[in-house]
């Protein structure tokens, strides 16, 4: 018999009950699922139609493992275009979704016992993926009554200073839906440069933002340049979450080191994904413009509804495709509530707690979903807790 020869660092990665939630959900037909990340809208027909055209020119081997020239070449336009950044085609690498785009900062920046600053609640790959890198995840509280939105103050708090080497910061975040204001960013900049930190910023919720909310990118704030990793994806932007492909933007001694790494992981993000990400970029974008009103508008009756259920308050997000109501007023823990909600409204959500300790007494339900759909979830979930509140 083979030897126990699984790593500890499997063994210390977090338990996550998304999976367990949703595949009860995928597997009960009476089951209204709101747990989804991803966009629930196809790709555009002219992506697809770009995918196909790369395909009959037979773009079926590797890339370089940084990307494509051509890419790169659009992405530079993008990023001087929508969002201020100014940099050459040494300051990028495409990766394999913005999610190893993540990794592979992760691993040029930090050292075995090393710390890095994450949201909390936050993205629920950040602590994670510092973990099995033997490093130090140190949670930043964040809190409603500030929005959910990062305070030096806290930072200040929970900083060790002679290890903290990065910061990660998300805006539109997931799971709050918040949208960092560009006081909050300045601020945040400050801290950087008093305590010398990288920013890893992720932006993958970019073009999802409502009401009189804009997105700023902390890379284009004055004198950041040599400070923020600008990590963006064409999942969220052009609902192409199976291309997996996304890209890093940034100091070029960074972008040496992952593309260095890139080798011995993935190599290159998918060369069809590359090229067809280039004619997203370059194409009409009316198609992002359109899915985004569309996700406003679920946005505005989803919040409505949960506000009007005895024992929902829920901050209106500007950004992303969630609603993270709180749900302390039903005595019960985030994933208690979550599995109730499952059992008695057949509605699938995912406890806040996913996303961090500060997530409890939260929920996440995402209006990447059809309206319709979401709708007679919510009527589950309102009949189902007026009879709890009786």
């Amino acid at each position: 018999m083979l030897r126990d020869i699984i790593a500890e660092r499997y063994d210390e990665l977090p338990v996550s009950t998304i999976g367990k939630l949703l595949k009860v959900a995928a597997e009960s037909k009476d089951v209204i699922s709101l747990g989804p990340g991803e966009p629930d809208f196809d790709s555009p027909p002219h992506i697809i139609r770009a995918a196909k055209k790369y395909l009959d020119k037979r773009f079926t081997h590797y890339s370089p493992p940084g990307g494509r020239h051509e890419l790169k070449e659009a992405i530079i336009k993008k990023l001087k275009k929508d969002n201020g950044i100014s940099v050459g085609p040494e300051n990028i690498i495409a990766t394999t979704g913005s999610t190893e785009a993540i990794l592979l900062a992760l691993m040029s920046t930090i050292d075995p016992g090393e710390g890095v600053l994450i949201p909390d609640p936050g993205f629920l790959s950040y602590k994670p993926t510092v973990e099995v890198l033997n490093g130090m995840p140190i949670p930043i509280p964040l809190y409603e009554k500030d929005n959910f939105e990062i305070t030096t103050e806290k930072m200040e708090e929970v900083i060790i200073t002679e290890k903290t080497r990065v910061l990660i910061i998300n805006t539109p975040s997931n799971p709050t839906g918040t949208v960092f204001s560009r006081k909050t960013l300045e601020e945040i900049a400050d801290f950087v440069r008093q305590h010398d930190l990288l920013v890893i910023s992720d932006e993958a919720y970019e073009k999802l933002v409502y009401d009189d909310a804009k997105h700023i990118s902390m890379g284009s704030l004055n004198g950041m340049g040599d400070y923020v990793m600008t990590l963006q994806s064409f999942s969220k932007t052009y609902a192409m979450p199976g291309f997996r492909i996304g890209y890093a933007a940034g100091p070029e001694k960074i972008i040496k080191a992952m593309t260095k790494l890139h080798i011995f992981t993935s190599l290159c993000a998918p060369t069809i994904s590359q090229a067809t990400a280039m004619e997203a970029l370059k194409g009409e974008q009316k198609c992002v413009e359109n899915m985004r009103k569309e996700y406003d508008r679920r946005r505005k009756m989803i919040i409505k509804r949960l506000n009007g259920i005895p024992g929902f308050i829920c901050t209106n997000p500007k950004g992303a495709f969630y609603a993270f109501p709180n749900v302390k007023s039903f005595g019960m823990k985030s994933l208690e509530f979550a599995e109730w909600l499952l059992k008695n409204a057949k509605v699938a959500t995912v406890p806040g707690t996913e996303f961090g300790k500060f997530g409890e007494g939260y929920i996440r339900l995402s209006y990447a979903t059809e309206y319709g759909l979401i709708e007679k979830a919510l009527d589950k979930i309102e009949r189902a807790v007026v009879k709890l509140k009786k």
